[in-house]
């Protein structure tokens, strides 16, 4: 029995799937990549939606002008400049991850535009009714 349970580990760490730094650091930048993507897809659904609604559009490009100073100031709050390794191998890892979580948290805040609200709505502002 111990020489079967021998053999089933040493084939289980043989055929589990390891991953090098660069992979998981390329892996993280590509899912930070997709919800870029979509962000920048949502953005312009918006603006073909609003088009004739200049004013808002005004307003929407210098929000999302700032949103993206906003975005790499909160990069560079969470990991200032330091000397080179201070953060470890893992850093480029988090970096992704960190601005694929502030993408999508922005990508779901301009989602509003491109729902339906209810006619009436009082707090709608700029939100198309249906």
């Amino acid at each position: 029995m111990k020489k079967i349970l021998t053999v089933f580990f040493t084939l289980m760490v043989t055929w589990a799937y390891g991953q090098t730094q660069a992979q998981m650091s390329n892996k993280a930048y590509a899912s930070y990549q997709k919800a870029d993507l979509e962000l920048n897809k949502v953005y312009k659904s918006i603006l073909v939606k609003y088009k004739a609604d200049v004013e808002f559009l005004k307003n929407l490009k210098a929000s999302q002008r700032i949103w993206v100073s906003f975005r790499d100031a909160e990069l560079k709050m969470k990991y200032p400049n330091r000397e080179p390794g201070y953060y470890g191998s893992i850093h480029p890892v988090c970096r992704a991850s960190y601005l694929e979580n502030l993408t999508l948290e922005r990508t779901r805040k301009l989602r509003e535009w491109l729902k339906e609200v209810n006619e009436g709505d009082a707090c709608t502002g700029s939100v198309q009714a249906k």
